[in-house]
């Protein structure tokens, strides 16, 4: 009965305000009553046609205010409009449940971002976006350039130009491209930070090899391409058996033994050793392809992914476990803290960590390392002269240590004396967090460095999924793949304490980590001051010591820069000392 008298109300209402075209109103009421005009008369081609025109985020939103738009704008012959619209070019969807809105959110979101350190400009600046890409899968900036590799295998070279912008010549990065080769699975280069270091890059990738000369049938066969990094010119060639598929190829030693390593499909290391210095050279070469002690010796692993510097290697397989190559005493030391184990005539043997959980991605700098398990905590190791390890101080770790005030990051970067951390904000945001050495620019907003992950000052790209930086530039890649869900799992809850413990070693005290004793000792630090304004700076440096989240430090921060200017000089005379 409440029901119909809304709209006899409502009738009501028209007339009073409007007594000369009552009558009017009402008739035609009731005409729109017997005839009504709704979105779902029409016919599903059409809808779909016009809603295919709307952007992305409009459609996206749009789908969110009612089960029938949702339904409309979730369709399959919208996101295949949409796919044609944003890549005229792109002549395969891909694969996937739903291949044509991936491949078509794939490509709106696509995107590189670069800022360099020095300079007047201190924004993010973006790429040339090559047509034909589908998505971007990967990158590796060079010395001069940046290599991309998109969803389809199309390797992309985009090359560092001079263009003229308002009549004045200026030296651009990113803004043109060129497609370097087809049916690529993975490329690599010199694994040192310095891009100086880059100057061959290594594709592999499957070619048609006729299976006897003469004849027009063919084998599809994986290969290993060496390219000049300058030119993009191939200088080497090496083909593998057909029955020998690889997923991932990386480079380790130096450029006269340098060691190609490379994941087959089964989860098994090869590795061949090739000369650089001999590339560029017209001739033959003979390389043998044996199986890497990794794999020789543990016959049982299944290796999922492998990252590697210019000395060590690190191994992570299928069941979350991790395993070590180093190959110098120097950066044995500094990840172990001993050299009580290492051999060095046997530098392939692989060393076990000991970890309390599976690790899903690690990330490998100069002499420290950072994991990831499947619970999102983040465990640092190694080197901290800098604070690179974001432990709060400056301490080397010889086992991972976990960092309590970050978890569920997107990605983990370490480089040569500083680590970056890509995470989630909010829904709708995302933050970059750094920690180490901030010389030359490489903790924007730090110039001083952190021995903690502080928030920098870098605009993140909302889809922002990878990142790198050299000495020069910081890059970040944007893409969203639909079919990659969030990988981490909720932690147990007779695992959850208080505060985890500081070692995987270690068993976890009443006071993990000592808490109360820094606190103590932060006190009589701040006592020892003489005016305000030391201990204002005193506490600062103290908040960075501390295990708080980035947003808390900043807070924290900011409060204290606020008193420091209401103070306004005033500090000559210390307050009393608080009651304890």
């Amino acid at each position: 009965m409440g029901e119909k008298a809304v709209p006899l109300l409502r009738r009501r209402r028209v007339k009073r305000s409007c007594p000369s075209c009552g009558s009017e109103l009402g008739v035609e009421e009731k005409r729109g009553k017997g005839n009504p005009i709704s979105i779902q008369l029409f016919p599903p081609e059409l809808v779909e046609h016009i809603i295919s025109f709307l952007p992305v985020r409009d459609l996206v939103a749009l789908g969110q205010t009612c089960r029938y738009f949702h339904e409309v704008c979730d369709g399959e012959g919208v996101w295949r409009r949409i796919c044609r619209r944003l890549s005229p070019r792109l002549q395969d969807q891909g694969s996937g449940v739903r291949p044509w809105k991936r491949a078509a959110i794939l490509n709106y979101t696509k995107g590189l971002y670069f800022q360099a350190f020095g300079g007047r400009r201190r924004c993010l600046s973006k790429s040339v976006a090559p047509l034909l890409a589908h998505g971007y899968r990967r990158f590796l900036p060079t010395k001069d350039h940046v290599f991309i590799l998109d969803y389809v295998g199309t390797l992309f070279f985009l090359k560092n130009a001079l263009v003229s912008t308002l009549g004045q010549m200026q030296w651009k990065r990113a803004c043109r491209y060129v497609v370097l080769c087809r049916g690529a699975k993975d490329f690599a280069s010199d694994p040192r930070c310095d891009t100086v270091y880059r100057k061959y890059l290594y594709v592999l990738a499957t070619r048609e090899q006729q299976e006897v000369v003469g004849t027009t049938s063919s084998r599809a066969c994986d290969c290993v391409e060496v390219y000049l990094q300058s030119s993009g010119q191939r200088v080497f060639k090496m083909t593998f058996h057909h029955s020998m598929t690889f997923k991932q190829i990386m480079l380790v030693g130096q450029e006269t033994q340098r060691a190609l390593l490379l994941l087959t499909e089964e989860g098994k290391i090869y590795s061949l050793v090739v000369n650089e210095t001999q590339l560029d050279q017209p001739r033959s070469y003979t390389v043998q392809l044996a199986l890497r002690k990794v794999s020789h010796y543990l016959p049982h692993l299944r290796v999922a992914c492998m990252t590697s510097n210019q000395s060590s290697t690190l191994y992570v397989t299928d069941q979350g476990g991790v395993y070590f190559e180093v190959h110098t005493p120097g950066v044995y030391r500094d990840l172990f803290g001993t050299l009580q184990a290492f051999d060095p005539l046997d530098q392939q043997m692989p060393l076990a960590l000991s970890l309390p959980a599976k690790i899903l991605f690690c990330a490998l700098g100069y002499n420290h390392l950072g994991l990831v398990d499947e619970f999102g905590r983040i465990f640092m190791q190694g080197n901290n002269r800098y604070g690179q390890l974001g432990t709060g101080d400056k301490m080397d770790r010889g086992e991972p240590t976990q960092v309590h005030y970050l978890q569920r990051p997107i990605t983990l970067w370490c480089g040569l004396n500083h680590s970056l951390v890509l995470s989630q904000s909010s829904e709708f945001s995302k933050e970059l967090l750094g920690c180490g050495c901030g010389a030359g620019g490489r903790l924007p907003g730090w110039p001083k460095g952190s021995a903690s992950f502080v928030k920098l000052q870098v605009k993140v790209p909302l889809c922002a999924c990878a990142l790198c930086a050299t000495r020069e530039c910081l890059y970040i890649l944007s893409s969203h793949d639909i079919e990659q869900h969030a990988p981490y799992r909720d932690l147990p809850a007779n695992r959850v304490v208080g505060t985890p413990e500081p070692s995987l070693g270690a068993r976890a005290p009443q006071d993990p980590g000592g808490m109360a004793q820094a606190c103590e000792e932060y006190l009589s630090q701040i006592y020892s001051c003489q005016t305000l304004q030391d201990r204002m700076e005193k506490m600062k440096e103290i908040v960075g010591w501390m295990p708080l989240m980035a947003a808390q430090k900043d807070f924290f921060w900011e409060a204290l820069d606020m008193l420091q200017r209401a103070e306004g000089g005033g500090g000559g005379v210390g307050p009393p000392a608080p009651e304890t």
